[in-house]
């Protein structure tokens, strides 16, 4: 029987290849020539970060970034310029502290707005000696207006860390929600709901349980000075003691508002309650949780001698300036918290956030409060509506909160920066007020003046103040830096240029 043919098996058909699908694609990544036009051959061998986080700067002086501009990826600009990511993310980290740029999620890296340079008035000629003597009211304005290449003035929050986005966020909550009622005059004591945020905020950062009836909002704590002198001297006080040293621009403020200001010695313990019963005074302004300039805390037994004397028929005015500034310990309990009906309490927004907002708040004790009211609704019928509103949600958000915790990292290492830079450059220099605070205060070994330690710094580039300013009895020379509004290489550069005044005057 013949074999059957062979099965033939059908050749399989060519495969068919598909073309890929198309790709859709993403949203363009910045480009980088438009925005850092700078080639790769610029990039040095060594200091990477350092060339680029200059470049940067660079690139924003001469208007090729504007404020609003959104800088590349890391990842995209790593790849362009050949760098590791890591040398791009530590430039923006070090871009985002010291304040040319700001970080907005998952918008990037954006370049601040920045202010304008006003040309100084030819008409004011800068003065001769701005540190001697300092008994002029307009020395800080003299003072403000000299250039310097680094200005370790103290006083000053980092303005440049302002919440803008959340205070933008805020406002317009505020104007979307607010009726129209609200845009009239109104309440002499300040907005119900700020009034009521401010408790609320005092109750977890201070200590303080009060209702917000028993709060006052003013313009800063220089309007609260205002309004206490013509209550006070109604009531028969016309001296105010003051801590020594003590602020030089407070006490000239007190003295504009018509009281005597006796001077009462601060010691490692804060302020001396025997000197202040030997002055006769029967108010006395305080600083307790951080003494300006000296940053002493005034310890348990000055405490209870200080509220014995207020509960003898004394008045304190605490100025709690920058008590949420803190480092290295807990926060001390404000005085109110332990005598309300003998403690008027003074807070403001200027060192928490900035001073360009001139709100305040004022807790007076229950016999002081209708009359100040009073000369609040005389004054100016009451703070800016709107923008009490505003940081009322900045408050209620939590977008505050977030500010001080943010601010207080960052100024423990600008403050880290400043301590290590005196090691090196001042090394006998003594370093007072390094635990909480916006500044340190320096004593210095030496004979010479401090106004003329000073003066030589000026005349470096590098301002500060001399410790004398804010003394009225004598005492030894010094300095007060503030360091919280400078990044942390000027800061090293302030640092030095002082060490080599203070090496040329010896």
């Amino acid at each position: 029987m013949p074999e059957p043919p062979p099965r033939r098996v059908p050749e399989p058909p060519p495969r068919q290849v598909s073309e890929p699908p198309p790709q859709v694609p993403g949203p363009p990544s910045p480009p980088v020539p438009d925005l850092l036009p700078f080639g790769t051959r610029a990039v040095p061998a060594r200091d990477k970060t350092a060339w680029l986080v200059a470049e940067v700067r660079r690139a924003i002086a001469e208007g090729r970034l504007t404020p609003g501009d959104r800088l590349p990826p890391s990842r995209t600009l790593a790849t362009a310029l050949r760098l590791s990511r890591g040398a791009v993310t530590e430039a923006y980290r070090r871009l985002t502290e010291d304040g040319p740029v700001e970080g907005r999620g998952r918008r990037g890296t954006v370049v601040r707005a920045v202010p304008r340079t006003v040309p100084p008035r030819a008409s004011t000629p800068p003065p001769a000696d701005p540190f001697a003597p300092a008994t002029g009211e307009a020395v800080f304005d003299a003072l403000r207006e000299l250039p310097a290449r680094i200005d370790l003035t103290p006083g000053r929050p980092d303005l440049a860390a302002f919440p803008r986005a959340a205070w933008l966020r805020a406002t317009r909550a505020v104007l979307a929600e607010l009726p129209t009622a609200s845009l009239g005059y109104g309440d002499p004591r300040g907005e119900p709901a700020l009034r009521t945020s401010l408790a609320h905020w005092l109750a977890r950062t201070r200590g303080l349980l009060v209702h917000p009836d028993d709060l006052l909002v003013v313009s800063g704590a220089a309007q609260a000075l205002s309004l206490l002198g013509p209550v006070l001297r109604a009531d028969g006080i016309d001296q105010v003691a003051f801590e020594d040293p003590g602020s030089l621009g407070v006490r000239q403020h007190l003295r504009r508002t018509g009281f005597a200001t006796p001077p009462v010695p601060v010691d490692h313990a804060g302020i001396r309650v025997d000197d202040l019963r030997a002055t006769g005074a029967r108010a006395v302004l305080l600083t307790p949780a951080h003494q300006f300039p000296t940053g002493v805390v005034t310890r348990g037994a000055r405490r209870r001698a200080l509220l014995r004397w207020a509960s003898e028929g004394g008045l304190v005015l605490e100025d709690d300036y920058d008590a949420e500034h803190r480092y290295d310990r807990a926060p001390v309990p404000a005085l109110r918290t332990l005598l309300a009906d003998r403690v008027c309490y003074l807070g403001s927004a200027s060192k928490l956030l900035a001073p360009a907002l001139r709100l305040g708040w004022l807790v007076p004790p229950p016999p002081l409060r209708d009359a100040l009211v009073e000369a609040k609704r005389f004054a100016d019928l009451g703070n800016d509506v709107l923008a009490q509103h505003t940081f009322a949600r900045l408050i209620d958000s939590g977008d505050l909160e977030r500010h001080v915790r943010q601010s207080r990292t960052r100024h423990r290492r600008r403050r880290d920066a400043m301590i290590a830079a005196l090691a090196r450059h001042l090394p006998h220099a003594v370093v007072h007020g390094a635990a909480a605070g916006l500044h340190l205060t320096l004593t210095l070994d030496t004979p010479v003046p401090d106004t003329d330690v000073a003066a030589a710094a000026l005349a470096r580039g590098v301002k500060v103040q001399p410790l004398s300013w804010h003394r009225v009895r004598p005492g030894p020379p010094g300095l007060v830096l503030g360091y919280a509004a400078v990044p942390a290489t000027a800061i090293e550069e302030g640092v030095a240029g002082l060490g080599a005044a203070l090496r040329d005057l010896a």
